[in-house]
């Protein structure tokens, strides 16, 4: 039975954030409660200091449950860091059968063939997603329950993460009371939340410019391609300007944010070349908006560089959508357009209802998007193992609750 009443925590680098949503009758999501609090214990999508990391779910998590008046037992939660490899297998299975019927016996056969590759000790499998079916060769075959054939193709995308990663992630969201329902590589939770069907069906490309990393994911005929993470992005945006204008960190990022532009400058365009400042640090508008454009200009660059492909024109024609909270900057579209050549566009979230004004924001795509993506797998997790000690945690829960 599906729940009605679903939870993330998108655990990143600048921010932390809790949203719990009630699935509605078709599918969608409506938001009762949300909660952000600042990151710490956390460098590029990784934790290195769990007691840190640990507190800063603890708090947003204490937010959204208390701006809902729900309490939450589990959540589904986001992956990301450099750690996080992915590759494409194929899986073939015969139909033994009389009636040469495909059945889903078949389907989850053909996906354990698929699955059956050689991962180390150090590493997870975190995903294992059908990119598209074959039966006797016909290829381009979506859902193949119910065709006849001899044998039967799968070809999937395969996700893995470091072992020591996730359980470090792992520990942090248990230690403070939280199951988890899945663990969600983060460009596809976003994806869930910004992409259109369309996109997706003709060939598009997802980059989530983070705080710590920039998350990309391809998306063709319908199903996901390729998935990379650059351990580039709006940090390093924050620490170029710190550095080139010498300004403290939090003043830097409190002008990249508030003043920020990746548009040129045309210095011809104004008589005296403008100043801004913050906190008593007066700098050059000009300065700031140089820095923060050749940074930005080169992680455009870096997400061409992962693409699988050389001829990328024609692999995802849809282009570019940008989100995450760097693709705020004003002109970033502009800016993709000149260096990329494609099609350029900012992501916001959609699908959703309820208390949604603060999450209409790149910012919380993948908030967002881990709600969605619950909502379409609510019941078919691929990572969630509830053990004795989930359920003792559980039981004790609920009698602690009875004496209070």
């Amino acid at each position: 039975m599906k729940r009605t009443t679903l939870a993330s925590i998108d655990v990143g680098t600048t921010k932390v954030c809790t949203t719990i949503a009630d699935v509605t009758s078709d599918g969608g999501i409506r938001v009762v409660g949300v909660g952000v609090t600042p990151s710490r214990g956390l460098h590029k999508g990784l934790v290195v200091n769990i007691n840190e990391a640990g507190e800063s779910i603890r708090e947003s998590v204490r937010k959204a449950q208390q701006a809902s008046a729900t309490r939450i037992e589990s959540a589904y939660v986001g992956v990301t860091g450099r750690h996080v490899s992915s590759l494409n297998n194929r899986g073939v299975v015969a139909i033994t059968r009389n009636d040469r019927l495909v059945r889903p016996d078949d389907l989850r056969r053909v996906l354990e063939c698929a699955r059956s590759i050689k991962v180390p000790n150090d590493r997870k499998l975190l995903h294992v997603i059908p990119r598209g079916y074959a039966v006797d060769g016909q290829v381009g075959v979506k859902n193949p329950v119910g065709m006849h054939g001899f044998r039967l193709d799968v070809e999937t995308h395969i996700i893995t993460a470091a072992t020591t990663s996730v359980q470090n992630l792992v520990k942090c969201i248990r230690g403070i009371g939280i199951d988890i329902d899945d663990l969600i590589l983060e460009p596809l939770a976003s994806s869930e939340a910004v992409l259109t069907e369309d996109e997706k069906q003709v060939g598009v490309i997802l980059a989530d410019i983070g705080g710590g990393t920039t998350d990309i994911a391809v998306f063709k005929e319908g199903s996901i391609w390729h998935t990379s993470i650059l351990p580039v992005a709006g940090y390093q945006l924050t620490r170029d300007v710190a550095i080139g204008l010498g300004l403290p960190f939090d003043v830097a990022e409190e002008m990249k944010k508030r003043y920020g532009s990746v548009m040129p400058v045309y210095e011809s365009k104004v008589e005296t070349n403008p100043a801004i400042s913050q906190d008593g640090h007066g700098v050059s508008y000009q300065d700031l908006c140089d820095i923060i454009r050749a940074r930005m200009e080169e992680i455009m660059r870096l997400i061409l560089l992962e693409m699988p492909r050389a001829d990328y024109e024609t692999l995802v024609p849809a282009g570019l959508v940008l989100t995450g909270g760097s693709a705020n900057l004003s002109g970033i579209e502009a800016l993709g357009r000149d260096v990329l050549r494609l099609p350029v566009r900012v992501g916001v979230p959609t699908n959703m209802y309820g208390i949604t004004d603060s999450l209409r924001d790149p910012a919380y795509a993948t908030s967002v998007g881990l709600l969605l993506w619950g909502a379409k797998n609510e019941g078919a997790h691929t990572w969630r193992s509830v053990g004795f000690a989930t359920r003792l945690r559980r039981l004790l829960f609920r009698m602690r609750k009875l004496f209070v």
